[in-house]
């Protein structure tokens, strides 16, 4: 009995570490997401009160993704977890286009992975 709890509990955390980390294709999705912030023209992204070019809020988020990826397993989730808020404050990241207008990360890099995958 004490040794199946134990092939159980061994058997589970494997299969925790498994999942434990984005696939390739996963993975090369949340770089198209982070390219396609870097690409932007006209737009702030907005984290903690300052205002951050496109090529900057990129190198960002690929940092924090290094630094946290290995808790996502979907470009979702990376948006979810990861790229829509400050993990610090848990203030949402906010884009600000040029007329003023401001949207959520989570909605603006949300459409573009709709746009993505059709």
């Amino acid at each position: 009995m004490r040794r199946r709890i134990v092939l159980g509990l061994l058997a589970a955390a494997f299969a925790l570490t498994a999942q434990a980390a984005p696939s390739e294709a996963e993975r090369a999705r949340i770089e198209r997401l982070i390219a396609f912030v870097a690409g932007q023209t006209g737009l702030k992204f907005v984290r903690n009160g300052g205002a951050y070019s496109p090529a900057d809020a990129a190198k960002f988020l690929r940092g924090k993704f290094d630094k946290m990826g290995e808790h996502v397993t979907t470009a979702q989730q990376f948006i979810d977890e990861i790229a829509s808020r400050s993990s610090t404050t848990g203030q949402a990241y906010q884009i600000r286009f040029a007329d003023g207008r401001s949207l959520p990360v989570a909605q603006f890099l949300g459409d573009e992975l709709k746009r993505m995958d059709r």
